[in-house]
């Protein structure tokens, strides 16, 4: 077991009127683990509505986008006044709705004198004035997702800018693999998936003109599932992203895939974006441990075939399943070593769906580039950001790293998206001799539970044989609610002590056999992720689950027959 710098660390001091008081001692680098030459400070400790990705001006004030947007704001603007590497003014601005539903931030760059942010729908813009902390001007759109359909799936709005004039922003998947209907075991995709034609993809914009939709975009490439981490690279002037791979191997195909494949497969895609370029999503995904694109389930794949898959673009490399790549930065500074020069630091968020193995990621990686490919294998940066290994539940983990910048020293600031704290690192080592001896404690964290390729016997949480609503609950369930019922912040609800779950039972068969889009408040928190329907689901198995649900996890409500659920099954 990992014993983190993140427990608390009780020692005796001695008071001035001499008597015993305990007192917390605090991790260095605020928790964080970092290679030799490298230290951190905590910039702010928590920001109540949580920091995902920031940007920082010339002179050295930090932009966080708020996840939410309230009254007070919906950016947090934070200056360290004294270079003690802790920010003294903190101030909150940008307010583009005044309550916290429905709000899914994704983007904060500066490009030609503006701060551009985002939120699930629209791309806004300020102009900076250099010394000022706060925007003058008015906030400005740049771009509207008008679609009638509204939120979905895949619905973020990350950023990036080429070098004449363009800003390159993805229009996530409505869907998971293109099923009909969605996320359904063994429902066949949709050939050819219609949601390619305007999702799916990136797409270029003018980034200087105001009030765009995306039919006033060229679409730059496809293939592409999901995007959160995306950056231009300005050594070789090419788009790159970290694409989400898809979920639900084993729940939607249990006849193809195991736990152990479901946990590790498919890979997070690491891909070097050309104009024209396709990827292959919804019918291939990318398999790092067999090192090929094979074919979907859903498109009669069976793990091995790779069929139409030998058309479509490769990554530059791939990543172990369900890391959630939040944030990508190329570093193009000189201040760190010279092994960190044009490579990549891509912000791991960590996995919520790798049950009943435990959670994986939680930590920033570094992947070396020399003309404009991986030099090397991905490395460890920073970790110790969860505080607990193995991870058994995403609601374990203390922080999770979300967004990176740089400032103009070459400090490099970490968001977390759990508190809302935010880390400053620096190097003050001797970049000219900085090499893998300065690296051999981070090699060793490769071998923790959190970040090693789990063993199919002995990681198992759940091995054992379930029965009745408990095998459904963790065969459908816990991938998302987690094992212990506490589910993911802003994705998916906890099912303790919630109305959702103890109160109405026509209301909660109903989301069973229907499923449910959209956002939805759960004791006082927003979540953005869907729920499938479940109507595969026998009366008896859907009775069996809810049951389940509402006599465990805290939980001592009345069981839902059978009977129940057929008789709303057959009044739908």
């Amino acid at each position: 077991m990992l014993v983190s710098p993140h427990f608390k660390k009780l020692i005796f001091c001695i008071a001035p009127v001499l008597f015993l008081v305990q007192c917390e001692q605090k991790p260095p680098n605020g928790g964080l683990f970092l290679p030799d030459g490298f230290k951190a400070v905590v910039v702010v400790d928590s920001i109540e509505e949580r920091v995902r990705h920031m940007a920082v001006t010339n002179d050295g004030i930090l932009y966080g986008k708020l996840r939410n947007s309230s009254e007070k704001g919906g950016i947090v603007a934070l200056q360290d006044k004294n270079n003690d590497g802790r920010a003294e003014v903190i101030e909150k601005f940008g307010a583009y709705r005044t309550l916290q539903k429905w709000s899914y931030s994704t983007a904060m760059r500066i490009y030609n004198g503006y701060l551009y942010f985002s939120s699930e729908l629209v791309i806004y813009r300020y102009k900076l004035k250099p010394g000022t902390l706060i925007p003058e001007g008015e906030m400005e759109i740049v771009m509207t997702d008008d679609h009638e359909h509204g939120k979905h799936e895949h619905i973020g709005k990350p950023i990036a800018f080429d070098n004449k004039g363009h800003m390159y922003v993805p229009f996530g998947a409505p869907s998971n693999a293109c099923q009909n209907p969605k996320r359904t075991p063994g429902a066949p995709g949709m050939d050819p998936c219609p949601q390619l034609e305007d999702h799916g993809g990136v797409w270029r914009f003018d980034a200087n003109k105001l009030g765009q939709t995306q039919k006033d975009g060229y679409k730059y490439a496809s293939g592409i599932r999901s995007v959160v981490a995306m950056d231009w690279n300005s050594q070789d002037e090419n788009l790159y992203i970290v694409m989400h791979g898809r979920d639900d191997l084993l729940r939607l195909f249990p006849n193809i895939y195991s736990g152990w494949d479901s946990a590790l497969l498919p890979s997070e895609e690491f891909i070097r974006v050309t104009e024209g370029s396709n990827f292959g999503w919804p019918y291939c995904y990318y398999d790092q441990m067999l090192g090929k694109k094979v074919l979907a389930p859903e498109y009669g794949g069976d793990g091995n075939i790779i069929g139409r898959c030998q058309d479509f673009d490769d990554p530059i490399m791939g990543f172990p399943g369900h890391w959630a790549p939040n944030d990508l930065v190329f570093y193009d500074g000189d201040k760190l070593p010279k092994r960190y020069k044009n490579g990549a630091f891509i912000a791991f968020h960590g996995s919520t769906n790798r049950a009943p193995y435990p959670q994986s990621g939680y930590f920033v990686g570094f992947v070396p580039f020399k003309d404009g490919k991986p030099s090397g294998d991905w490395e460890v940066f920073a970790d110790g950001f969860a505080g607990v290994d193995p991870i058994v539940s995403v609601k374990d983990a203390e922080y999770r790293p979300m967004g990176i910048a740089f400032g103009p020293d070459d400090s490099m600031y970490i968001s977390d998206s759990v508190k809302g704290r935010i880390w400053k690192i620096v190097f003050e080592g001797d970049k000219n001799n900085f090499g893998r001896d300065q690296l051999a404690k981070m090699d060793k964290r490769k071998l923790l539970a959190h970040i090693r390729t789990p063993d199919e016997t002995k990681d198992n949480l759940m091995a054992g044989k379930f029965t009745g609503g408990e095998k459904v609950y963790f065969t459908y369930c816990s991938t998302c609610h987690q094992q212990d019922g506490r589910g993911a912040t802003g994705r998916f609800p906890p099912l303790n002590g919630t109305e959702w779950v103890i109160g109405d039972k026509e209301r909660l068969i109903n989301v069973i056999l229907n499923g449910m889009d959209g956002s939805m408040e759960v004791n006082g928190e927003v979540y953005n992720g869907v729920m499938p329907q479940h109507s595969f689901l026998s009366d008896e198995e859907v009775a069996d689950v809810l049951t389940y649900i509402r006599t465990n996890f805290g939980n001592d409500a009345g069981e839902i027959k059978t009977e129940e659920v057929k008789k709303l099954r057959n009044s739908l």
